[in-house]
């Protein structure tokens, strides 16, 4: 297992549509199942023993089929987020995904590199709901989004934790 430990810079914007994406630009296409772990219970003790107290769980099918499967801890809120993450085997993934039951999610992800930055488009299955995210070195970094994506934009959540994946796993959509 490999292991990573640092700070998440991220803004996050909830788009009207899924853009059309201009064919210069190359397109990373992801498939990606996740899930959350509940906080141990006591009948859960063993798997937090053994590293999985929390966290997501997630599987990554890159466009020639490969598989990566990560653990990852999330702490904080706002654009700048603690993130642990490390990868797993897939046995490893295997054994602690029944643990995500209910609190679980699909996307497809489209990565866009544009001007050294990776925006990521996120179209969801199962929820009417297009949002793009952009990772940054600095919280106050300044960023120019690109014209395909700023005609689109609804509202900015990177405040909003209504919006992360793990809210929007095991709550749905926000009320508005």
């Amino acid at each position: 297992m490999t292991a990573a430990s640092g700070h998440e810079i991220e803004r996050v914007w909830v788009l009207k549509s899924a853009p059309v994406i201009p064919p210069e630009l190359p397109i990373e296409v992801w498939e990606i199942e996740q899930g959350y772990l509940a906080p141990s219970a006591a009948n859960e003790s063993e798997a937090a023993k053994r590293g999985f107290p929390e966290g997501r769980l997630r599987r990554i099918v890159e466009p020639d089929g490969t598989q990566r499967f990560f653990h990852t801890i999330k702490s904080g809120s706002g654009v700048v987020r603690v993130e642990t993450e490390r990868a797993l085997t897939l046995a490893e993934f295997e054994a602690q995904w029944p643990r995500t039951q209910g609190r679980r999610l699909c996307k497809t992800r489209r990565r866009v590199r544009v001007d050294g930055l990776v925006w990521e488009i996120d179209l969801f299955h199962g929820l009417p709901l297009v949002m793009v995210e952009v990772e940054l070195e600095l919280a106050t970094q300044r960023i120019d989004m690109p014209a395909f994506l700023s005609a689109l934009v609804e509202k900015e959540v990177s405040l909003d934790a209504r919006y992360r994946n793990a809210a929007l796993a095991m709550h749905g959509l926000p009320k508005l």
